[in-house]
């Protein structure tokens, strides 16, 4: 057992294991494999010397006047026979370490060393990882279990779940992809590293690596409205009046917007000018799309959003609304309105109609 001592050692500079809580872990360990392989109910305690790893195992008895118990009690007698100033209540120990012992008390040992190894190497994955939550990294996809991806970052694997992934994304082994890191769970298996390709966020911070203006705080992502894998809409300002937010995440030749929808695997992306005034954020955001007019409807439909109308010229309406309604649906996340769209006929006769309803109420 020396070599145990010389290597909890070793383990003591490396990997920063204490030493003396190793032993007294290793310790338990072997009090229950002595009791496991000894069919022992006895009440015992192990030392472990910690210069030789000389292994030695005592019996624990209380001094009592009579002996109910012989496993766990021992007589006032024989007890001072072993020691006069024992006296009743007191506890005797009693080597009693079996000849063959050194085999299971090292094997015990080697099991307990590597169990705390994998325990401090998880607490270490847990720690660093935990502080990256809402961070973009890179990983490698490994393989599948059932419809989740196992992905290689580094020190650790990440899982991505269904709900996760973009819709028609293929994760092919070895495909190297960029993941927004949405938390660390605690596990009995170890640290669970959950990670997205669907998160708004992952835009954001993809943006931020691609644009030293955002990095230095020039330019500003106000708001992210995204589906993944189809569109995302993504509101900017400066703080520099001589900076334009669009142009410095456009970059020169649409080179830096560009790296973002290739990391998204084509995924569209509008980048529009943010406004504090919502008609305004509105309009922008309808982008492509020319809008006439947005004004707050006059049919309040309840809810905490506020209800805006929105005219467009008659051949814009399909623009505006986008296929299955998404440009409409990314503008009102982005704006955090509720939006009718309406053309200029439509609206037309939407204000004739609520102008003369009244009118026939009171008839």
């Amino acid at each position: 057992m020396s070599e145990l001592v010389d290597a909890l050692e070793e383990l003591e500079k490396e990997r920063g294991l204490s030493k003396e809580i190793l032993l007294e872990a290793i310790e338990a360990a072997i009090v229950s494999a002595y009791k496991r392989n000894y069919n022992s109910a006895q009440n015992v305690r192990v030392q472990i010397n910690s210069t030789s790893g000389e292994v030695h195992v005592y019996a624990r008895k209380l001094v009592v006047e009579e002996i109910e118990d012989p496993r766990l009690e021992i007589s006032i007698e024989e007890a001072q026979k072993i020691d006069p100033r024992y006296e009743e209540d007191d506890i005797v120990e009693l080597e009693i370490t079996p000849r063959d012992f050194g085999r299971i008390a090292a094997q015990t040992a080697k099991q307990v060393v590597v169990q705390r190894i994998r325990e401090a190497e998880r607490g270490i994955v847990y720690d660093e990882f935990s502080q990256r939550v809402d961070e973009v990294l890179t990983g490698i996809v490994r393989r599948k279990e059932g419809r989740s991806i196992i992905v290689d970052i580094g020190n650790a694997e990440a899982l991505l779940p269904p709900s996760e992934q973009m819709n028609g994304e293929n994760y092919q082994f070895g495909t190297r992809l960029k993941f927004y890191m949405l938390e660390v769970k605690k596990t009995p298996k170890g640290p669970q590293i959950i990670v997205s390709r669907t998160h708004p966020t992952l835009v954001k911070r993809l943006f931020e690596l691609e644009t030293p203006e955002i990095q230095e705080g020039i330019v500003i992502i106000r708001e992210i409205a995204r589906e993944a894998g189809k569109r995302t809409k993504l509101a900017v300002a400066s703080t520099r009046d001589n900076v334009d937010p669009v142009g410095a995440c456009v970059g020169a030749r649409g080179v830096r917007v560009q790296a973002v929808v290739s990391e998204l695997r084509g995924e569209k992306i509008d980048i529009i000018p943010w406004d504090d005034d919502p008609a305004k954020l509105i309009a922008n955001a309808l982008s492509p799309a020319k809008v006439n007019r947005v004004t707050p409807h006059p049919l309040e439909r309840g809810g905490d959003e506020q209800d805006m109308l929105v005219i467009v010229p008659d051949d814009q309406l399909s623009l505006a609304i986008g296929r299955e309604g998404q440009n409409a649906r990314l503008a009102s996340k982005l704006s955090g309105c509720k939006i009718d769209i309406k053309s200029d006929s439509q609206a037309e006769e939407f204000f004739r109609e609520l102008i003369v309803a009244p009118a026939s109420e009171e008839e």
